[in-house]
């Protein structure tokens, strides 16, 4: 499902980030921004409302909706390597490579096949002021925010993450940050996801999303995209190591699975210089 607008602006947004190492870097256009007051502001709301019967209600309809959505958008979906997390008990974090609005929809099916019936997710404040259903689902749908404001990352969004990991739920979160349209190859990871893990003492899934070409056409620009999940491992916090070296460590290693499964699914070594075939689908080229 191709979604947004000005793709081949996007694009060209990859190319340059991707051949200057800016690998965190924002390339969709138009995304909504917020001042400090703003996102203070949906933060506290989002927190008071949160345990209402009102917000209650509308995160069940909300999942509702994600769930017939994963259903729907993952027929094609292939998940392989299941078993390596088939022994896990209580919660965890989830990893994986971020490059589309749905691609959360197949580590959903995944978290599914593994027995559980949510899948929180991690998200920037920002998309909480998204408008139309986008918006709804950004706010109801299990969707954990996340600011530049420290003492609320170091106090109520870690409560938000112990809240779900305590019920057993997984807890998907991007360590690249920002989203790269289609984009086939995993980015070195930011530490954030793997700092939490290691204070809050929680293993690690680490997966990396497949992207197969199909001869069917989306649009005029892209052909249709099958996904494979692969689920690489599960990575444990070492209690003899401090937060900050357990952090490391998991980090460099979720990066080295991630990238020998880039190299496994395309047959080619892990390198950033930019080709056409970086994005997934994309039948134009470069200008």
């Amino acid at each position: 499902m191709i979604l947004g607008n000005d793709r081949q602006a996007v694009i060209e947004n990859i190319r340059a980030a991707a051949e200057n190492g800016d690998f965190y870097a924002k390339v969709e256009l138009n995304d909504p921004t917020l001042t400090p007051e703003e996102s203070k502001k949906i933060i506290e709301t989002h927190l008071q409302n949160r345990n209402t019967f009102s917000f209650r209600a509308k995160s069940w309809a909300a999942r509702r909706i994600t769930d017939t959505l994963a259903f729907a958008l993952n027929q094609n979906t292939k998940i392989v390597g299941l078993k390596k997390a088939a022994a896990l008990t209580g919660g965890a974090f989830v990893t994986s490579n971020h490059f589309s609005p749905v691609e959360n929809t197949a580590i959903r099916r995944m978290v599914k096949k593994l027995g559980k019936k949510r899948l929180p997710i991690v998200s920037q404040v920002t998309n909480l002021a998204m408008p139309g259903l986008v918006g709804f689902l950004m706010n109801y749908a299990d969707v954990i925010p996340l600011s530049d404001d420290l003492q609320y990352m170091h106090l109520d969004f870690s409560r938000l993450l112990e809240e779900f990991l305590e019920k057993g739920e997984y807890i998907l979160i991007y360590p690249e940050q920002e989203m790269w349209f289609h984009y086939r190859k995993p980015r070195p990871p930011k530490r954030g996801a793997y700092h939490f893990a290691a204070r809050l003492n929680t293993p690690v899934i680490s997966c990396f999303v497949e992207q197969r070409n199909l001869p069917q056409k989306d649009t005029a620009e892209f052909s249709k995209v099958q996904f494979i999940v692969h689920v690489l491992d599960v990575l444990y916090p070492d209690p003899a190591k401090s937060v900050k070296e357990n952090s490391e460590a998991m980090c460099k290693k979720d990066y080295e699975l991630k990238k020998a499964a880039y190299e496994k699914a395309y047959g080619k070594p892990l390198d950033y210089g930019f080709e056409t075939a970086d994005i997934a689908g994309w039948l134009g080229a470069l200008q």
